[in-house]
């Protein structure tokens, strides 16, 4: 009983402050990737942390947390594989729709590299000089699977936090329409969300309607949107429309502008699907531009897919991608000096 409460005394504090950084930089600054690497590493303590209070069977309890943390790393390639499949029978057949698929894919050929490697099985099926490849591949599949792990755990956690509802202006961001003119059910959870959020603030605030009108479509998202927050109530004088743009940066740059012709308080929420969230708030930071971010409800089968097609385009970025790039030459480094080394001999 000693041990136990030596180890909260011990470990207690640490992780309070450890958690109380992770939410205060969150809020603080939730655009930045860097806080989705600290909540990793809140959750790892945090497993310390209750390992810990199993006292002098604290090993034992490590163990049972690595093994359920080793099948649940197992899992992960199944029920992408599965989505994928789902998605396929669901939706549109498109590269972006097979991201799940792939992504199942190529984790469970590293995961597989993983066993292989660790069993040595490379030496028993005779595969000459393997190890080392078969290493490369393993880590290579598990540091940009740490990567998106963590966008995803960090996309989920600045969703759950909690939102002072008093905002002035509430930007929705556009989507596609179906036939030319009429919102996806996608588009249609977002304006829900939005007029949540708009009926829950005191002081009534400025809806902004944000997307153009594509190549497809007989009238713009926006306007698809406005007629839809006037069917459910909202008065016509609280909607101003932003139809001109394209992107997601173009539906916060033009929104932007909008908001700047008022005086006043600007307070600002943007409203967008659950995944699209983070790279909005990286738009935004871009813009200097101060909002919140809320987020609506997406079909369960096809957020994992639409996740990963996120954290791509924040990848794809190209501070992102260096520092990326950076940190994956120095975590397999040790594996370069090894074939330096095998090469010389």
């Amino acid at each position: 009983m000693q041990t136990i409460i030596d180890n909260v005394k011990t470990l207690g504090p640490i992780l309070v402050i450890l958690w109380l950084t992770v939410i205060i930089l969150a809020v603080w600054k939730p655009q930045r990737y860097f806080n989705s690497i600290l909540l990793m590493g809140a959750c790892a303590f945090t497993m310390l942390f209750i390992t810990s209070l199993f006292g002098d069977k604290m090993v034992d309890a490590m163990m049972v947390c690595f093994w359920i943390v080793v099948l649940a790393l197992f899992t992960v390639p199944v029920m992408l594989v599965i989505n994928g499949i789902v998605i396929l029978r669901r939706e549109a057949r498109s590269f972006k729709n097979m991201l799940s698929l792939l992504l199942g894919i190529v984790i469970a050929i590293g995961e597989i590299a993983g066993v292989i490697y660790v069993l040595q099985l490379a030496d028993a099926i005779d595969i000459y000089d393997a190890n080392i490849f078969i290493l490369f591949v393993f880590a290579t599949v598990f540091y940009f699977s740490c990567l998106i792990l963590s966008f995803v755990v960090y996309t989920v956690f600045i969703e759950i936090l909690p939102h002072r509802m008093n905002f002035d202006f509430i930007i929705i961001h556009g989507s596609g329409l179906i036939n030319g003119d009429t919102m996806t059910k996608l588009l249609t959870n977002r304006v829900d969300k939005a007029i949540e959020v708009f009926n829950k603030c005191g002081r009534k605030p400025v809806l902004i309607p944000s997307g153009g009108k594509g190549p497809d479509e007989s009238i713009s998202e926006a306007l698809a949107m406005k007629n839809y927050l006037i069917e459910h109530g909202i008065p016509e004088d609280k909607i101003v429309l932003e139809d001109r743009s394209a992107t997601t940066k173009e539906n916060l740059c033009n929104s932007k502008e909008i908001i700047d012709t008022y005086a006043g308080k600007r307070k600002t929420a943007l409203v967008s699907s659950s995944y699209h969230i983070y790279r909005c708030l990286r738009f935004a930071k871009e813009i200097e531009m101060k909002c919140v971010g809320i987020g609506a409800k997406v079909t369960f089968y096809y957020w994992p897919s639409a996740v990963i097609r996120e954290f791509v385009a924040v990848f794809l970025t190209k501070r992102f991608f260096i520092w990326s790039m950076i940190g994956y030459v120095l975590f397999i480094s040790p594996l370069i000096w090894m074939f330096i080394n095998l090469v010389a001999a």
